[in-house]
């Protein structure tokens, strides 16, 4: 394969059409589109196809940037490593995938001893759900997946869970909210405006079966996907919500809320998975120790 026929290919992607990938590349759009067809021949599949004036992705054309995305980045990299070394700087990359479950002051906590670790990191973050973050995982695209539950083993990807602590839950209102409330907690939440996190969080489920136990029947007002949007709605008055005990200090100065109560019934757990089973990567070494000696100790 010729590199210039896919690089020219890639900016084309990127910039959306051939007069302005030409403009970046400083060639003429003929030039482009004979390259382009050149990477298409060899190939044998058309990766652009005509959509009015403008030119939009095929399926192949589709499969084929993700691939070139990773090749370039991958160039990218390889080009920074090597000018640290001959700087005599070595900047040590850690890639972390987040579940989206996981309530992001949590991940903060959580991720800010790699930063602290003896050489110097740049931490890269991305979110997704957490199969998704498996597989890039399983690739080694990521050193590390944050989840509020362990893989399942039924998964096909060979990696190992790594407990980082657990937590129980706690219920917080806003001011104005409180005198509203009536009886005793959680009792008092029968009837009363509730928000709760959506489905693909683990302690959903617990908390479904909590209402049920203590015949507390509320009004569901909002289901969330983020724990900070839904302590957003929790500030303004809009109902009460739950966040992590552990997190109990910094909830109430962040949204300036009350606590209601706390119960040991709910419980969120986070792990970290990476492909070792034997824990080396000196930045996942820091995360694990400071969660088990400090956040959750």
């Amino acid at each position: 394969m010729n590199f210039k026929h896919l690089h020219y290919f890639w900016v084309t992607a990127k910039a959306g059409g051939i007069m302005r990938a030409g403009e970046q590349l400083h060639t003429t759009p003929q030039t482009l589109s004979a390259q382009i067809k050149l990477l298409e021949d060899w190939l044998g599949r058309k990766l652009f196809r005509k959509s009015g004036r403008n030119l939009e992705l095929t399926e192949d054309g589709h499969l084929a940037l993700g691939y070139a995305d990773q090749i370039f980045t991958l160039g990218a990299e390889l080009e920074a490593a090597v000018r640290q070394a001959r700087d005599g700087q070595r900047v040590l990359d850690f890639k972390v995938g987040v579940a989206d479950s996981v309530t992001k002051s949590i991940a903060y906590r959580l991720l800010e001893p790699a930063l602290s670790v003896a050489e110097p990191v740049r931490l890269v973050c991305s979110e997704g759900n957490f199969p998704d973050l498996l597989a890039q995982l399983a690739l080694n695209r990521l050193d590390l997946v944050l989840a509020d539950e362990p893989m399942s083993k039924r998964i096909s990807v060979k990696a190992f869970n790594h407990p980082l602590g657990r937590t129980t839950m706690s219920f917080f209102c806003a001011p104005q909210l409180r005198p509203q409330l009536k009886g005793v907690f959680p009792q008092c939440l029968s009837n009363f405006p509730l928000l709760i996190p959506s489905a693909q969080a683990s302690v959903r489920q617990q908390l479904e079966g909590w209402l049920t136990r203590h015949q507390i029947l509320p009004r569901i007002i909002g289901e969330f996907d983020d724990a900070a949007l839904m302590s957003a709605f929790g500030r303004q008055g809009r109902g009460v919500f739950m966040a992590p005990t552990v997190m109990e200090h910094d909830t109430i100065e962040q949204f300036g809320v009350e606590l209601i109560g706390r119960t040991d019934e709910l419980v969120d757990e986070f792990y970290a998975v990476t492909v070792e089973r034997r824990i080396t990567h000196p930045c996942v070494v820091a995360i694990t120790d400071a969660a088990r000696g400090q956040l959750f100790g």
